[in-house]
């Protein structure tokens, strides 16, 4: 039988765990915007994932306690906006309670099927609701992308440690 290092005392399962699990978890970071009745909405999300290539898929979560899910759980289509290094401030922005995420200096434009579409980023999607699935205080919404742009310059912004990063060599 072989030693196992020490690994510290475990905790049981909480909010307060989770959270500190994934702060150690480099992830990129997205923002996901939606026409709403009250206007454009908007909030980074770093649970963007790629479902499926056929037909394309992806997939994020989002609290249903969060200003903007009025918006994205009435939508029929969404914006799924990949940021770059150089945009920590509007990922900031969208990430904060009660921030005018849409006023200056937040550049963007009504898109395809009315989805507000930021500007400088390294790819949109607009993508189709097909799922709201319920997980907890959260819903996985899965969509399907119907157009995008993947033709922005520069290296992606990842989250980590309760910040915003760019990729290190």
């Amino acid at each position: 039988m072989t030693a196992t290092p020490d690994l510290g005392t475990p905790q049981l399962a909480s909010p307060e765990l989770l959270r500190s699990t994934f702060r150690r978890h480099a992830a990129g970071v997205a923002v996901i915007t939606a026409r709403g009745p009250a206007g454009p909405a908007g909030f980074t999300a770093t649970s963007l994932t790629s479902v499926s290539a056929e037909p394309p898929l992806v997939s994020f979560g989002i609290g249903t306690g969060a200003s903007s899910w009025p918006a994205i759980a009435g939508a029929d289509h969404v914006g799924v906006h990949i940021l770059g290094e150089h945009q920590s401030e509007l990922a900031a922005t969208f990430a904060r309670s009660g921030a005018d995420r849409f006023g200056a200096p937040t550049g963007w434009r009504d898109g395809p099927e009315g989805v507000p579409v930021l500007d400088g980023v390294l790819a949109w999607l607009v993508c189709r609701i097909v799922a709201r699935v319920p997980a907890g205080d959260h819903r996985i919404v899965v969509a399907e992308a119907v157009l995008g742009d993947p033709s922005g310059a520069g290296r992606p912004l990842l989250y980590h440690q309760g910040g915003f990063n760019g990729l290190r060599d």
